[in-house]
């Protein structure tokens, strides 16, 4: 059962998870619980009515319903799984039915992606959107540097519907991630990353997910160590905006970085000087860096030096 990042499943009995991982057990699907029927749940899907459950609910409602799947995340047996959702299914409908889909797809069209390379994930992909729903669209692989290309165009072009964000959303933004850097900090790096905007009032954004040829080796799990905050160069950022994010470094003890967390994610490009603080993971060969060993982790962050002389925040 081929199932990665960002896919959604649909169980036996009507929960619906997003899928966490590129990679999973034998024991069944990397997953993290979304929705649960709920006969006084505020979205619909095929007539039930469903509630959302975020991290610490989810946790808590798995712990009850099925102990014996939960782990570091969800593990769901492949013989409960009743769908699978890939966020391409939904594309073509929604272009058609949701005005702002449609001018996101417009644009990436015209800029020659495949629309077998776009998708929607989060609330969108099983159909439980509401008013206030954020439109979570994907692109995988390579296409996804394209499409962001094409994003940032769209936003200076004033016949398109597709804006920046203002400093009003940036602030709610930043007062929902609670980083660990300065509010100046954040925006000078979101604005770099280019891979998020407004359509039509609604809030958006791009996310990568590896295509099939992408996806090679399984992370290794190694013994968590102490916290540590360093500065070294970064080699290879070609997987920074995946989840998680990966950064090869230049450093005398760390080959690399791993970011689980969503801020950090596009936070520096080759060749520039980074700081970053998290929790040592030994892997026995060599060493990695880790942030967002928790759900708001706090001591753990990354900024790009570079980029933040460039525009005087040093």
């Amino acid at each position: 059962m081929k199932a990665r990042l960002r896919d959604f499943l649909v169980t036996d009995e009507n929960y619906i998870f997003a899928v966490v991982d590129y990679f999973h057990p034998r024991e069944g699907i990397r997953s993290i619980l979304r929705y649960v029927p709920d006969k006084n749940g505020d979205r619909i899907r095929s007539g039930a009515r469903f509630r959302k459950c975020d991290f610490d609910v989810a946790f808590e409602f798995m712990r009850h319903a099925h102990p014996e799947w939960v782990e570091d995340v969800h593990i769901v047996p492949e013989n409960r799984v009743r769908e699978i959702l890939h966020p391409p299914d939904r594309i073509a409908e929604l272009a058609e039915s949701d005005k702002r889909v449609f001018h996101i797809v417009d644009v990436l069209r015209k800029a020659g992606v495949p629309l077998s390379m776009m998708g929607v994930t989060g609330s969108m992909l099983p159909g439980l959107q509401d008013a206030s729903s954020d439109i979570d669209f994907v692109v995988y692989g390579d296409e996804w540097f394209r499409a962001r290309e094409a994003i940032e165009k769209a936003k200076a072009d004033p016949s398109i519907p597709i804006e920046p964000i203002d400093d009003n959303m940036w602030q709610r933004i930043y007062a929902k991630r609670i980083p660990e850097i300065s509010y100046e900090e954040f925006v000078v790096h979101e604005l770099r990353k280019g891979n998020r905007g407004m359509v039509a009032g609604t809030y958006f954004d791009l996310l990568f997910v590896r295509d099939w040829d992408q996806i090679q080796h399984p992370l290794l799990r190694g013994k968590d160590g102490e916290a540590m905050e360093i500065e070294a160069v970064v080699t290879d950022a070609t997987f920074a905006f995946d989840n998680p994010a990966f950064y090869k470094i230049e450093h005398d003890e760390i080959d690399h970085i791993l970011s689980y967390t969503h801020t950090y994610s596009g936070q520096a490009i080759e060749g520039e000087t980074i700081q970053a603080r998290g929790i040592i993971e030994d892997l026995g060969d060599k060493k990695r860096l880790v942030i967002g060993t928790s759900r708001e982790p706090k001591g753990e962050w990354m900024r790009s030096l570079t980029l933040l002389e460039e525009n005087n925040l040093l």
